[in-house]
């Protein structure tokens, strides 16, 4: 079985993707029509996509974040398990990165919006994306050890995905973002989770035998 740190070329895609997307937008390039083009096919403001996108709000991925963070600490200073204060921590900084990456991109590109919003710039990536993919993602990496079975290590990933994949359709669906924002939001996201999970896997191998790990759950 490979380590996380040799998987690392599996976020040469998503890298590129973003560097491809992001220089189309800054060149106002092709592919923009055809995000125009699906993102008329796909708008269709409703209660249903405003509410699937309201979960990418901060004031609702951010909590559900946070009750993580408690929870793991708890959990972690209970077993006394080694370094138990170190992902919840890590959970968090990488939070609060979020806003420190997506905002300059948003003020470089000044992408506009849909003809749904107000004209105005800053749309590029997708700043609800990107906080519920973190909050949401990192919540789920961190509660991964502490699931006994792996059906439901399944479940609280399958969930993660659905609910992501809920936040971006609802964006689009109710005219907040174009598509790319989203999928670019998506693609910078997936790196971000991928140096968090195998930051965890580094300091679960240098801990003690009674942690749990991030590949098999508790011990």
């Amino acid at each position: 079985m490979r380590t996380p740190e040799r998987l690392w070329p599996v976020t040469a895609v998503p890298l590129l993707l973003f560097v491809l997307i992001t220089w189309q937008v800054m060149a106002d390039g092709p592919l923009l029509r055809v995000d125009e083009r699906v993102s008329r096919a796909l708008v269709h403001p409703d209660r249903f996509s405003a509410a699937l996108s309201d979960l990418g709000n901060v004031q609702v991925a951010v909590p559900v974040l946070a009750v993580a963070i408690g929870l793991v600490l708890w959990l972690g200073r209970r077993d006394g398990a080694d370094r138990w204060w170190l992902p919840p921590v890590a959970a968090a900084v990488l939070m609060a990165l979020v806003p420190a990456i997506v905002v300059p991109l948003k003020a470089w590109t000044d992408r506009p919006g849909t003809p749904v919003m107000p004209w105005a710039g800053g749309f590029y990536p997708s700043g609800h994306t990107a906080t519920a993919a973190v909050a949401y993602g990192a919540a789920t990496l961190i509660l991964l050890p502490w699931l006994v079975t792996a059906l439901a290590r399944r479940l609280l990933v399958a969930g993660c995905a659905v609910v992501n994949l809920g936040v971006g359709f609802g964006l689009i669906r109710r005219g907040y973002h174009w598509p790319l924002d989203v999928v670019a939001s998506w693609c910078l996201c997936f790196v971000l989770l991928f140096a968090l999970w195998v930051f965890l896997s580094r300091s679960t191998r240098r801990s003690s035998s009674g942690t749990p790990s991030w590949r098999t759950g508790p011990s």
